[in-house]
């Protein structure tokens, strides 16, 4: 594995002789899905006709179950068992781990009387149909002893604590710097509880072969789902063999197991037949987790000039009573600007509500809708403009840590931008411009995302036919994974699309650490890139050492790849003769990466910059986006259309974020008063017009071989803010509480006269 930095030299990738990095190559599984033909967790051809599993959820926040009774719903027609905490088969408790290794620990479903939340597990159905056991579900009889539970975020933050393992971050001494500034903004802004809402809900299918677990779910993490499912059933990992090959969508939402995955398993082994497993769409809300709530209080402190001299940013966000999570809502804050004196920190709220979690740009996403208001109000009392205010603010070196950026063009991002957007022709007085009945305005915002490196590994072999297929226990949650594979496969040997083939999402593969954090293209693209490598060293030895290549005898060092061959001069030898003489199974080889030693010596990022144009309706106070544009710098693109797809995609959640997207907790039963795609407002095309983006070129050598980045969640970082920017530079409005709906704009609107 390649643990020294070597990534400066030209290699394949960088070169790019074959032009497929970055060309827009269209979905490598694309035809699979839009036909139907790609078998989703739920969907995949079992060996035996299946049995169906039905999950009863419970409809208090905290208790306890004092009588259950499932007897109807086991004499029900169709209904083969019926489990309840009193009979489900035994689990290892709660957090075991038998191998000290494991990335997961027990998650036992149905393993007490005790109720955390509302929306867990109390019982189980499996019948042979999905109607008879949903039927039957709605037939077990259950008695609770209800207890008082805390509920309410805001009313209860006056009991946050901070946050588990973390102090607050300080440089220099931000109370006497913030009381010495010139201009200075205090402000408490609020993002609401939000849902994933993915197209796929949680789901599994599952079997057992002899005394091996075969499990398909919808799973962002191939070993923490196999590792957590071994954990709980008391079995070493081998004994399980975890598919997740087609994910309809994850967002971190699926970045861990649910109890599908378990009851489906134990079911499958209690009947003998294959079992299926899926979440209703209202479950889905309930059960699985959500991005916490978050109150986030920003003070910026700054001379007459615009120069940052005190910054601060405390974000309070709540989580599940026995689940701790932190929405590190003001850790990005730490490497965006200049500012010598600087305080950031979190605190929690202990809530008996369903888990809190990671969703797309955990922290970044809610925390830029704080403090990139907070600069477009410190600009306005410095009379400056809100991109020169960030430029003189621009940093040399990481202000938290003084390492040097590996690359940063914030300032390019911004001056683009600017210039594409038409950001010239923004009046500065709020409420200058108008049409008809609509206030129209302007507003922009930064974007920042940290970049990894993780620990992978791929297998890669060429058999006689010419085709390299690639292997690794990575996952594709929609955004591309096949496909950028493929395209760095077959750059790296000089292979046409055609001749490549990408296999993804089995646990027995060479593991990869799934996707999530924007750090999946990096990772499983380098490590496949290594492996191409290794396989092109063993390709030219086997040709220069075989008598019977045109290359026999030559130096192995001096080979290239092109065109399906490997060529030295005017000589070459086929790959597929290389992989036929070699043998009936081709050539196999495996490659991997790591960090490299000096990876911490830098500050890697990526950066972008939002521009937002919209109406404000001075009647109704409905918010619609005329038009919104993004310049973003993540590393080497690998394939235009996917990454500008991720990019605007996460641009339109920053929407959501901002103008439609929140829930609330019901105070009766700590149910969600959002449980549907009907209640819970997520942008529709209708929402969505003129918005565009471009990505710079860059290539960063100290990320990875390729110098690529990721592009997942960069794009919703600072979207929304860009868009309360407008709102504020359209009508005089400024609103601190997410999302920024018609009746908050129009009371808003009121009370100013307007």
């Amino acid at each position: 594995m390649s643990t020294v930095r070597d990534w400066a030299a030209p290699n394949p990738v960088t070169e790019n002789r074959s032009g497929l990095i970055g060309k827009p190559v269209d979905r490598y599984e694309g035809r699979l899905k839009v036909t139907g033909a790609a078998p989703y967790a739920f969907e995949v051809e079992t060996p035996a006709p299946p049995l169906y599993g039905h999950i009863v959820s419970s409809t208090l926040a905290k208790g306890r179950i004092t009588a259950i009774d499932t007897s109807a719903a086991a004499a029900a027609p169709g209904v083969v068992l019926a489990w309840s905490h009193l009979n489900v088969p035994a689990q290892a408790a709660r957090g075991t781990r038998l191998n000290p290794r494991s990335q997961r620990a027990s998650n036992p479903a149905l393993e007490s009387d005790r109720i955390e939340h509302y929306g867990q597990s109390v019982a189980f159905i499996l019948a042979d149909t999905p109607e008879n056991a949903r039927a039957a579900g709605g037939l077990v009889r259950i008695a609770y002893a209800a207890e008082d539970a805390d509920l309410d975020f805001l009313s209860s933050l006056d009991s946050a604590i901070p946050a588990p393992g973390e102090e607050d971050a300080r440089v220099g001494d931000f109370e006497a710097g913030y009381a010495a500034s010139q201009v200075t903004v205090d402000g408490t802004w609020f993002s609401p509880l939000q849902n994933h809402a993915q197209m796929e809900p949680c789901a599994t299918t599952a079997w057992w072969e002899g005394e091996k677990v075969v499990v398909h779910t919808s799973i962002q993490m191939v070993k923490g789902g196999q590792h957590a499912l071994a954990e709980t059933l008391g079995i070493p990992s081998d004994r399980v063999r975890l598919f997740t090959r087609y994910i309809g969508g994850g967002f971190g939402g699926k970045g861990q197991s649910y109890d599908d995955l378990t009851l489906a398993a134990l079911a499958a082994r209690e009947s003998g037949r294959p079992v299926r497993v899926a979440y209703t769409r209202q479950q889905m809300f309930q059960a699985t987790i959500h991005r916490p709530a978050v109150q986030m209080r920003v003070r910026l402190g700054a001379d007459r000039s615009g120069r940052l001299n005190a910054m601060a940013l405390e974000a309070v966000t709540h989580c599940a009573r026995n689940a701790p999570f932190v929405e590190h809502a003001a850790s990005f804050a730490r490497n965006l600007y200049a500012a010598p004196h600087r305080l950031t920190g979190h605190r929690l709220v202990l809530l008996d509500i369903p888990h809190a979690g990671a969703m797309r740009a955990p922290g970044e996403a809610p925390g830029m809708l704080s403090l990139e208001c907070a600069m477009d109000e410190l600009a306005e009392k410095l009379g400056l403009d809100p991109i020169e205010l960030r430029i003189r603010n621009e940093p040399e070196v990481d202000p938290d840590n003084a390492k040097p950026f590996s690359v940063r063009q914030l300032v390019r991002c911004m001056q683009e931008g600017a210039q594409q957007f038409g950001w010239s022709r923004r009046h500065p007085t709020p409420g200058a411009v108008r049409d008809g009945r609509w206030y129209v305005g302007m507003g922009m915002a930064t974007a920042i995302r940290g970049n990894f490196l993780l620990p992978a590994k791929a297998g890669l072999r060429l058999t006689g036919d010419g085709v390299a297929t690639l292997t690794q226990g990575m996952t594709d949650i929609g955004t591309g994974t096949y496909t950028i594979l493929a395209q760095i496969t077959g750059e790296t040997l000089g292979l046409p699309l055609d001749q490549v083939r990408v296999e993804l999402g089995d646990s027995e593969m060479p593991p990869a650490p799934g996707s999530g954090g924007q750090f999946g293209a990096a990772t499983a693209g380098s490590a496949a890139f290594e492996t191409g490598m290794v396989m092109r060293r063993r390709l030219a030895e086997l040709a220069t050492g075989d008598p019977r290549s045109p290359l026999y005898g030559e130096d192995p060092t001096l080979m290239d790849f092109a065109n399906g061959n490997i060529v030295l001069g005017n000589r070459s030898d086929s790959l597929a003769a290389l992989a036929s003489r070699a043998g009936p199974e081709g050539v196999y080889v495996e490659g991997g990466i790591s960090p490299a030693a000096d990876a911490r010596d830098w500050s890697q990022h990526t950066y972008g910059a939002q521009f937002a144009e919209v109406g404000v309706d001075s009647v109704t106070g409905e918010v619609r986006l005329r038009r919104m544009f993004g310049v973003f710098a993540a590393g080497r693109i690998l394939n235009a259309k996917l990454a500008k797809s991720q990019i605007t995609g996460g641009m339109i959640w920053g929407v959501g974020a901002a103008l439609t997207e929140a829930n609330v907790v019901d105070p009766r039963d700590g149910s969600f008063l959002h449980q549907d795609l009907g209640g819970y407002l997520a942008p529709v095309h209708a929402d969505i017009v003129n918005l565009d983006a471009v990505l710079l070129d860059e290539a960063d050598d100290k990320a990875n071989p390729m110098g690529i980045k990721g592009v997942g969640e960069l794009g919703i970082c600072g979207a929304g803010a860009a868009i309360a920017n407008a709102v504020y530079n359209a009508c005089g409005v400024r609103l601190r509480d997410y999302p920024l709906t018609p009746d908050k704009v129009l009371a808003a609107l009121e009370a100013k006269g307007l």
